[in-house]
């Protein structure tokens, strides 16, 4: 869910002992950026405007069916977030602060449990509107309703209510002091109570809101659409936020069209043919071998791998704990050992990628070493229940580098299952039922023809133990069905790094989330050590305690071995037409795409 996954930015804020009203929050110590900035460091204040910017699929995703991005049925147009703005906005080269975006001031109650907002009365909807307190309870009211998809629920559970103090004044009332709450409260998406309201005056349930043009804050418009494979957004020319210090050096392009291609192949021979603008390249094999041709070597399309310091977040083979083959942490340990990272990445990835070894790589809150006492004051309680090697160092993955070798991995696989008790025979790793050893891992045909040459070696290495994986394409919409509903065996997925970790985590780990549909739960995990430390997670009120209990949820997942783990890239790759341009500061923590779009801008060379 995108604004979920964006709020997550805001992911801690500190808790003041008087309330005052500021420009902005951060999460430890100060902003860096004074009341008085004026643009951020990494945007370009002068960036020309004008031109029209054409982009591909950003994700896997090959049709939209719906403009609404907060209801869990259907696919949402791409870049449609640029509609919708929040409260507060986060900074790209700090890792928790937040400045001031539908509101010009922010204060925390001296207790912890609400934050006030003031709206800034210049924000304007793209109707005209003024943006209103009102306008931001019916926002959160609606998406907490069982209307909206239920991870809002879930995300905002601990934000009890929303009062409006007056038009331009509203407060958000917590639970419970934390830290996060005041940053969750103000990355909340804001739209207008009119947006479904028909001529009539009769109103169309949110939950069925598919093409009807949101009423939103954002900088662009929807100009046009078409097929559910085209759209494209236009500058609005009375985008009341223009001169904000928070968007000055922003949203250069008069237009940005997303066009989306049905397959991998199809979308790179496009772009080499001219039909868009920059890709970002997540294969390796067509970096080096695919993104070549006339206009590379003529100069008219470049290539450009860009630093950034994101978390690499967990991609991997995701295991289902709610199957039954998949709930003896045996098995799941021996299918981890029949990946051999070495061997791929030479022959598949042309050495340019890690191996993924922490729930939190590449970034200080990956567990390392023994636990430290602030780890153990949290493992301790469920020491009966967690397994023994929690409490030592973090398990490394396997390897096939001299000494190492995939017959010794291997080996060691088939005497954890047989410890399981699945033994060969009849031509098949079996119970003491008969029953075979096999499952379907689930991809969407978006990315097919390069994970197919992934999943390929990993299907011989089972079968060299009797596993049989089968590996089933769906299209995209139906494979997202069935990621809502939980309904796969085994599924691939890159789920995304953050900087601070905080609610999100309990979407993604929490027991509750793992019978919500459509939450990030995606192995099904029900533990109350897990539940526990994702409590003292959400709640630290320094980064000491906040890092302790990230060390050990990652302690403890990556012992549960719930995720056969894949590899990351330390670097955004990008392709582009050689008249778009950057900033010369770049961000610290970014997603190549919305970098693009939101900071790039067309100059002539």
């Amino acid at each position: 869910m995108v604004f979920v996954a964006a709020a997550c930015i805001f992911a801690a804020g500190f808790i003041a002992s008087p309330a005052y009203a500021v420009y902005a929050i951060a999460q430890y110590g100060e902003p860096k950026y004074p009341a008085n900035f004026t643009h951020f460091d990494y945007v370009n204040p002068d960036a020309p405007k004008g031109g029209t910017l054409v982009l591909a699929n950003p994700d896997r995703q090959t049709s939209f069916d719906k403009f609404n991005p907060f209801t869990l049925r259907g696919n949402p147009a791409p870049g449609i977030g640029m509609l919708f703005e929040s409260l507060l906005t986060g900074s790209s080269d700090e890792l928790a602060s937040a400045y001031g975006l539908l509101a010009d001031d922010v204060s925390i109650a001296p207790d912890g449990l609400s934050t006030t907002f003031h709206i800034n009365p210049r924000a304007r909807f793209s109707n005209g509107d003024p943006v209103l307190a009102e306008d931001v309870r019916y926002s959160f009211d609606t998406l907490k309703s069982p209307q909206a998809a239920p991870q809002f629920a879930a995300y905002f559970a601990e934000i009890t209510r929303v009062d409006v103090i007056d038009p331009h004044t509203v407060r958000f009332v917590f639970r419970d002091r934390s830290r996060e709450l005041p940053f969750l409260a103000g990355g909340m998406p804001v739209f207008s109570h009119k947006w479904g309201v028909k001529p009539d005056g009769t109103r169309t349930p949110f939950d069925q809101l598919t093409f009807e043009t949101p009423i939103a804050s954002g900088p662009y418009l929807i100009e046009s659409y078409r097929n559910g494979r085209t759209i494209t957004y236009r500058r609005d020319p009375h985008y009341w936020g223009v001169n904000l210090p928070v968007r000055v050096g922003t949203n250069n392009f008069d237009h940005v069209v997303y066009k989306l291609y049905s397959d991998t192949v199809a979308k790179l021979e496009a772009f080499k043919a001219g039909e868009y603008d920059a890709l970002v390249e997540y294969v390796s094999r067509n970096w080096v071998r695919r993104d070549v041709g006339k206009k590379f070597d003529d100069g008219e399309l470049l290539k450009c791998q860009f630093p950034q310091h994101n978390g690499s977040g967990m991609q991997g083979i995701y295991l289902n704990l709610r199957r039954p083959l998949f709930q003896d942490k045996r098995v799941r340990k021996a299918l981890d050992l029949a990946l051999d990272f070495q061997w791929l990445n030479r022959q598949l990835f042309y050495s340019q990628y890690t191996r993924t070894d922490s729930y939190f790589a590449g970034t200080d809150l990956q567990a390392k070493g023994l636990p430290s006492p602030g780890e153990l004051a949290l493992l301790n309680p469920w020491r009966a229940q967690l397994d023994p090697a929690v409490f030592g160092p973090p398990p490394t993955q396997p390897d096939t580098d001299p000494p190492g070798s995939l017959r010794a991995n291997l080996l060691a696989a088939r005497a954890l299952l047989e410890e399981a008790g699945w033994h060969y025979r009849d031509g098949a790793l079996r119970n003491a039922k008969g029953e075979p050893l096999t499952f379907e891992i689930l991809d969407d045909s978006g990315g097919s023809d390069v994970m197919q040459q992934v999943i390929a070696p990993y299907q011989r290495n089972l079968a060299k133990l009797g596993i049989t994986a089968n590996y089933r394409l769906a299209d995209f919409a139906v494979y997202q069905k069935r990621l809502d509903a939980f309904d796969f065996d085994a599924t691939i997925l890159n789920m995304p790094g953050v900087q601070v970790p905080g609610t999100d985590q309990i979407d993604r780990f929490g027991s509750k989330a793992a019978d919500t549909p459509g939450s990030s739960n995606f192995i099904g995990l029900k533990s109350p050590a897990v539940d526990a430390i994702l409590n003292a997670l959400v709640r630290a009120q320094t980064l000491q305690q906040l890092t302790d209990a990230v060390h050990a949820l990652d302690r403890v997942l990556m012992h549960g071995y719930y995720v056969v783990p894949q590899w990351y890239n330390a670097t955004h790759r990008i392709a582009f037409r050689r008249d778009l341009h950057w900033p010369t500061t770049l961000p610290l923590y970014y997603s190549a795409e919305d970098w693009v779009v939101s900071m790039w801008w067309w100059a002539p060379h």
